[in-house]
């Protein structure tokens, strides 16, 4: 046959119209991205956190291209009140998990500045330990203004950080109070801190944040009150029924070491039920709180714009007294 050559796939290949934009590069950027990744390379570790907290171009791309690589690591959750020492307790759990040769990731999630939006980065300044080592990584996180202490970017630097094979991931919430409990949702294990002096914080822990707790702490165990405060968080559990009636109470001091080897210990005895799940449902939990909080911002959005008919007709019958609002939200979702 003459007159007829082979065409290769890569000949036939047309450019992107303007309605099929290229993502070609966006591709090749996560590529590299997880490639560092994969190789504990600092620099795109922070690349690839930063890539996927502001949600840039080549987040989608890198988001699918890490998803083979997760559910490895542990997710460590650690809230309570401000002032339980919880930034001085990551630093002595970071300093035990390398002293075994364990890596760590560690999402600090602060305070948002009121100016930039951004962390105030008053966590990781207590986190001596992380300093010039290359077995730990850690980020500050702004908290955005979420009640519940996370923001959805939590979950997606959580997988970056699993994809950079740490053995550990530590997230430490911004200590808010009860409403802090979104951390339930997205950590393996949940460690509820508290330390002496706090008074009524205690009172309001036990309609929140003890009803999450695998592990309660009462850190600087070395101060006075320390074991009032044991037998108040003794005495809150006593209510609950079943497994939850059975969560250890342990006393630490992140200043003086006491009691870390055995929050450790503890951590490692239920770290090893988290493993005999099955890990597909661990991540998928954390994809349906995405779910949930992105669905709730758009509904919020909508209901702050006050835009649609719809919004105004409800918050009308609202306001006369024919709806609820668990009503109107309702009618909102259902539509």
């Amino acid at each position: 046959m003459t007159g007829c050559s082979r065409i290769s796939p890569a000949m036939t290949k047309t450019k992107p119209t303007a309605s099929e934009p290229d993502h070609t590069g966006e591709s090749e950027e996560a590529q590299s991205l997880l490639t560092g990744l994969r190789n504990k390379q600092r620099r795109a570790i922070a690349g690839a956190i930063t890539t996927l907290e502001m949600l840039s171009p080549t987040a989608p791309a890198l988001l699918k291209a890490i998803q083979p690589h997760l559910g490895n690591a542990l997710v460590i959750g650690l809230t309570g009140p401000p002032g339980a020492g919880k930034s001085t307790l990551v630093n002595a759990l970071i300093r035990h998990l390398r002293d075994q040769d364990r890596t760590v990731g560690v999402i600090a999630v602060d305070p948002s500045s009121p100016v930039s939006g951004g962390a105030i980065l008053g966590d990781r300044i207590r986190m001596t330990a992380a300093l010039d080592d290359d077995g730990v990584f850690v980020r500050s996180l702004a908290s955005r203004g979420y009640l519940g202490g996370l923001s959805p970017a939590a979950v997606r630097i959580i997988d970056a950080l699993d994809a950079a094979q740490f053995d550990i991931i530590l997230l430490e919430t911004v200590g808010t109070g009860q409403n802090e409990i979104d951390v339930a949702e997205v950590a393996d294990i949940r460690i509820v801190a508290s330390a002496p002096g706090l008074g009524d914080d205690i009172q309001a822990m036990k309609s929140g944040l003890l009803e999450i707790a695998d592990i309660l702490v009462v850190n600087k165990a070395d101060r006075e009150g320390a074991e009032r405060t044991l037998q108040q968080l003794q005495g809150a559990l006593s209510i609950r029924s079943g497994k939850s009636a059975q969560v250890p109470i342990l006393k630490t001091s992140a200043i003086t070491g006491e009691g870390v080897g055995e929050l450790l210990a503890a951590i490692d005895a239920q770290g090893n039920e988290v493993f005999k799940r099955d890990p597909h449902e661990r991540r998928r939990r954390r994809a349906r709180y995405l779910i949930a909080r992105a669905a709730a911002d758009l509904v919020a959005d909508r209901i702050k714009d006050g835009k649609t008919g719809l919004v105004d007709q409800l918050a009308d019958a609202v306001l006369a007294g024919n709806s609820t609002p668990s009503q109107a939200a309702r009618q909102i979702i259902d539509s």
